[in-house]
């Protein structure tokens, strides 16, 4: 590439060589990070083209796991970003987590251990930076009715909790339920509220005839299963 054709941006580029056109040529799969991130941000800046920006993008952040839950502030600190193309980056990178949850639903995928929760969740729950609790609802087969998050209280305040669980429960006839939720602090080591609360969830479901098969605990690329444990 010349320093003519660098000067010009991508558009001074050979038509094979330009992200959008290669995109169609050869496939989403064909194209670095740097040239996918480019076709979201569309322009550069003087002097620099979508993708060199995009490189700064990633050796700023070192990865899209970063970029996606950093602080808005980090990014209006590369010029040429602005709210538009920094809103676009965050929306694309949501769209791929939510892929990954209704892939998982809508296949009925069969829940064999904890392994297979944490590769469902463990990709957006792991960097929330404030407690989250979810629920995966299984039939008769242990297989995913739903996914659903409970918007009700905390881990330390139970009983809202543990309400919101049943009547979803209920609602979509599960024969058995699996509760997950993430440690902002990374480490997945349940706390005495954790142990508390597993115990008075398995009570409620015994009285309910709907089966707790695990309590998971997310935290910085590891969990903690109370089934593997055998504290269920």
């Amino acid at each position: 590439m010349t320093q003519e054709s660098k000067q010009k941006g991508i558009m001074g580029w050979p038509k094979d060589e330009r992200p959008r056109e290669k995109l169609f040529k050869a496939g989403e799969h064909s194209l670095s990070n740097a040239e996918l991130i480019a076709i979201l941000l569309r322009s550069g800046v003087k002097g620099q083209s979508a993708v060199d920006l995009s490189r700064k993008i990633l050796s700023k952040f070192g990865g899209f796991r970063n970029m996606s839950h950093t602080d808005i502030r980090d990014w209006k600190e590369l010029k040429g970003l602005g709210i538009a193309k920094i809103a676009q980056i965050k929306a694309a990178l949501e769209i791929g987590r939510r892929f990954r949850e209704e892939e998982a639903k809508d296949t009925r995928r069969k829940i064999k251990s904890a392994k297979d929760v944490v590769e469902i969740f463990i990709p957006r729950m792991r960097d929330l930076k404030k407690e989250v609790f979810k629920v995966l609802l299984l039939n008769s087969q242990n297989r995913i009715i739903e996914m659903m998050e409970v918007e009700e209280g905390t881990v330390n305040q139970a009983n809202p909790i543990i309400r919101e669980v049943f009547q979803k429960a209920l609602q979509h006839f599960a024969a058995s339920i699996i509760c997950i939720h993430n440690h902002p602090s990374g480490n997945p080591r349940p706390s005495r509220e954790d142990r508390k609360f597993t115990r008075e969830l398995v009570r409620a479901g015994q009285i309910l005839q709907i089966k707790i098969l695990d309590h998971i605990i997310i935290g910085n690329n590891n969990y903690f299963s109370f089934l593997d444990k055998d504290l269920i």
